[in-house]
């Protein structure tokens, strides 16, 4: 199982350990075009801030993110399942999981980036801004940027198991999976059971909770409809939708109750 996640604005400050080796990273097919996004950005915020505060969308209160892309090749690393904080990471809560669901963690999520692509939760990365919506002068936009590497490098990485996707719009414009792979691909939206309606924050919290549903469970669906029915048995509302004909993923709602 392959867990496509996004990241989140808020990140925990970098570590105070060794800075980040790109070459250590997963998925070492977006190597040159992880270098390519980060020089760029690097020297963007190391010129005219104003500049930089502007293609990157930041307002003056958060002028001091500026100043952190210009140090990102010194500044300490993490892991990224550290750097990533927010709703989604939060009810997830990855520190907490028992060492077999953290090894489970370890081999099926991957979280996607502005400035890397895509990560494993142990790949060491410093604390960043920059979203997959951001227009860097020289590359143009991010999400069309990523889309010929990613699809050089994540059917691979995508094995022959299920993919659940839980990114948002932004992040999933940066690969969409094609053909076979899409046949066994998963999407998740999380709806207000009453109004039917998605709200963002529980939408979020839920998503977390699902992944650490699945991870603490030990359960390995093989696809789309065994996950179905996986997460029922873990205590979820799920409606699903098979797609209308081949090479299409499968829609999956989760209702929940109360916004929480």
């Amino acid at each position: 199982m392959l867990v496509l996640l996004p990241p989140s604005e808020g990140k925990a400050a970098s570590g105070r350990g060794a800075p980040l080796k790109p070459e250590s990273l997963s998925l070492p097919g977006l190597a040159p075009a992880r270098e390519a996004v980060l020089g760029e950005l690097v020297e963007l915020c190391a010129g005219d801030e104003g500049k930089a505060r502007e293609v990157l969308g930041l307002s003056e209160g958060l002028r001091g993110e500026v100043a952190k892309n210009a140090g990102l090749r010194t500044a300490g690393a993490r892991p990224a399942g550290e750097v990533y904080t927010g709703v989604l990471y939060d009810a997830l809560d990855l520190a907490s999981l028992d060492p077999a669901a953290k090894r489970r963690a370890a081999r099926s999520l991957l979280v996607f980036s502005g400035l890397w692509g895509a990560v494993r939760v142990t790949d060491r990365i410093p604390s960043y801004r920059c979203s997959m919506g951001v227009k860097l002068p020289g590359l143009g936009a991010l999400g069309a940027f990523w889309r010929a590497p990613m699809a050089e490098v994540l059917p691979e990485a995508a094995g022959d198991g299920l993919v659940l996707d839980l990114r948002s719009s932004a992040y999933a414009a940066a690969w969409k999976p094609k053909g076979e792979v899409a046949g066994r691909t998963a999407t998740v939206r999380v709806l207000h059971a009453p109004t039917r309606k998605v709200v963002s924050h529980f939408n979020k919290a839920t998503k977390g909770r699902i992944v650490r549903s699945l991870l603490s469970s030990g359960s390995a669906p093989a696809g789309p409809a065994e996950l179905v029915e996986a997460l029922r048995d873990l205590g979820y509302e799920v409606e699903a939708e098979a797609p209308g004909k081949a090479g299409k993923p499968w829609s999956l709602d989760v209702l929940v109750a109360e916004v929480h």
